[in-house]
C-alpha cells in the first residue's frame, strides 16, 4: 500500500516538473502556437462569412468557386 502511495505521489511531483518545463522554458513557444491558432481561426471565419455572402449574391460565383477547391491536383 506505501509502495503504491509512493508511486502515485512520484507521478504527481513528475507531472508538476513537467507542467513547470512545458509552460516555463517553453512558454513563449506554446503562446506562440496559440495565437497563431487563434488567427487561423479568424482568417477561416471571415473566409467563411465571404463566401457566404457570395453564395447569396452570385450563386454562380460559388459554384465556381467551390468547384475550383474540389478539383484534384491530378486533373
Amino acid at each position: 500500500m506505501f509502495r503504491t502511495v509512493f508511486a502515485v505521489g512520484a507521478m504527481a511531483i513528475i507531472g508538476i516538473i513537467a507542467l513547470k518545463l512545458i509552460f516555463g522554458v517553453f512558454g513563449a513557444l506554446v503562446g506562440l502556437f496559440i495565437m497563431l491558432c487563434f488567427w487561423a481561426l479568424k482568417i477561416a471565419i471571415i473566409g467563411f462569412i465571404v463566401y457566404l455572402i457570395i453564395r447569396v449574391l452570385s450563386p454562380d460565383t460559388a459554384r465556381k468557386i467551390r468547384e475550383s477547391f474540389s478539383r484534384s491536383p491530378a486533373a
